[in-house]
């Protein structure tokens, strides 16, 4: 049933009471909405705080020592045998130079907590786009949380995580411009690409945001006639020099206008779209993807149901953004970062609809209100609780560091190699690959690790066959010389090894187990 005119009115009233005039850090600390908000985004920052698993972190670090301590940086592979010399784009240079340099300067435990800081950013981000619009704080929290969840496979001390701030930022500034808010501060994305495109490859998300941008302009303009043709004339103009000028900014990096081809080089990689899993296509029989699956779900119901009808603008870049997701899970952040807004706001437009958001605002107004000074108390009891539980998060995963090192790594396997130097050249599992380039460079180089660029896909496959103890494995191995293999004791390589009498074991454990000829 359509409203009447005179009802909404009523509503709109209604939802301003939750704004509360800024008073500074008196009012923030006396108002639920601040409070709440606040918490939230300390549970973001407390999830995050895990122990570093990411099997490339290893080689990005040593990256990072290499480049400080030659002051040069790479072009050509400098850790593994076969590919010695070959073209390396060393695309995400600066984060691994900021990695080492925390690494360097406060360990294990400041780089977790320095890209745990990142991820949480990048929702505030998140929520400033939505919090002037009223919604509220129960509505704005789930949607926060729900988003921030659907990403949680993506987190870690990864280059990765430059992206997921960035593009936050892309996306918020962008946002305002189509929203008519601001329209200088798209100026802002130059400095911000030159900083991006020498931090990660996802620097071409933030060219296809302006585009998209573009496109959504005049989507509004055709199918809503908002505004006039001139209008809209008027405002792709600069963001069409914006977009040029980006372009240009991504030649500002040691490589050059290689980078302009090297991310169509990677999506087009037949074997890292099969082997590497972050980017296949999402697991939803994973139950870490359930968030995912629940915000796709949430957010285009909420659009489905709200009263507030979506802009063409809006619907494009969240189905883009929506399909690029389920192409891959490595582009999850990307739709979390535009879903997670308009679920939000489309969410509390229905509710405010219905009586469940009208009995949500008359709780909010009948509530007794407590002194300023009590209420400041309890808020503040409420924090320090809260940064209690962050310490305490932080103090675990720094403490569980070592220990995920062992469980995760072959750190016994390596210590061995370290004391009793079995011959080169060796084969090794391509997930421990950044370890050993972290631990055994230079003196041992490594068969693969996680950089599939340098090797190509003819050297995964074989990687593959002789890991999987295809047919010829053992003349793959004879073609490139393998001294040592250093690989999982369950693995089909190494029961072949066992059984053959030229290969004889002189290591093994839980981990790994290592062969010699």
């Amino acid at each position: 049933m359509r409203e009447s005119p005179a009802s909404v009115p009523t509503r709109q009233q209604n939802a301003a009471n939750l704004r509360q005039p800024d008073r500074g850090i008196v009012n923030h600390l006396t108002s639920t909405r601040s409070v709440l908000i606040f918490v939230v985004l300390l549970l973001i920052l407390t999830v995050s705080l895990q122990p570093i698993t990411d099997p490339d972190f290893w080689w990005h670090l040593k990256t990072g020592q290499y480049i400080l301590v030659t002051r040069t940086i790479p072009h050509g592979d400098v850790f593994s045998n076969l590919r010695f010399g070959s073209e390396w784009v060393t695309h995400e240079w600066l984060s691994e130079v900021i990695m080492y340099a925390i690494f360097r300067a406060l360990g294990f435990g400041g780089l977790i907590v320095a890209f745990s800081v990142l991820t949480t950013v990048s929702f505030w981000i998140v929520y400033l786009r939505f919090s002037k619009l009223n919604v509220h704080p129960y509505v704005a929290g789930f949607a926060l949380l729900l988003g921030a969840a659907a990403t949680m496979l993506t987190w870690g001390v990864r280059p990765q995580m430059f992206t997921l701030l960035l593009a936050s930022i892309f996306i918020s500034i962008l946002g305002r411009y189509s929203n008519n808010e601001s329209t200088h501060a798209i100026w802002w994305l130059v400095p911000l690409m030159i900083l991006w495109v020498n931090l990660h490859a996802g620097f071409a998300f933030g060219l296809v945001l302006i585009v998209l941008t573009l496109v959504g302009i005049w989507l509004d303009w055709w199918l809503l006639g908002q505004n006039s043709r001139v209008e809209a004339w008027r405002r792709t103009r600069p963001l069409l020099l914006v977009l040029l000028a980006c372009l240009a900014a991504v030649c500002l990096n040691p490589n050059g206008p290689r980078l302009y081809s090297y991310p169509f080089e990677t999506l087009s990689s037949p074997a890292m779209m099969q082997y590497i899993r972050e980017w296949r296509s999402p697991d939803f029989h994973n139950p870490l993807s359930q968030a995912l699956a629940l915000l796709l779900l949430a957010t285009f119901c909420g659009l489905a149901l709200s009263k507030k009808r979506v802009r063409p603008s809006e619907l494009l870049i969240l189905t883009v953004t929506a399909w690029a997701t389920l192409r891959s899970a490595r582009n999850v952040p990307f739709f979390a970062l535009v879903a997670t807004p308009l679920l939000a706001e489309h969410s509390w437009a229905y509710l405010t609809s219905h009586r469940l958001g009208e009995w949500l605002i008359a709780t909010d107004k009948e509530k007794p209100k407590a002194s300023s000074s009590r209420q400041v108390a309890l808020n503040v009891s409420l924090l320090l609780i809260a940064l209690l539980v962050v310490t305490l998060a932080a103090k675990q995963a720094i403490a569980d560091q070592a220990m995920t090192e062992t469980r995760e790594f072959p750190a016994a396997a390596v210590d061995f190699m370290i004391e009793r130097k079995p011959a080169q050249p060796i084969y090794n599992e391509y997930t421990w690959g950044g370890y050993l380039i972290w631990r055994l460079y230079p003196e041992y180089r490594v068969f693969i690790d996680g950089r599939a660029d340098v090797y190509g896909d003819r050297l995964v496959e074989d990687w593959l066959d002789i890991h999987d103890g295809k047919p010829r494995w053992r003349d793959s191995l004879d073609k490139y010389g393998i001294r040592t293999v250093l690989v999982k004791p369950d693995v089909a390589l190494a029961s072949l090894l066992r059984q053959d009498s030229s290969w004889q074991k002189i290591f093994e454990d839980e981990r790994a187990v290592i062969f010699v000829r």
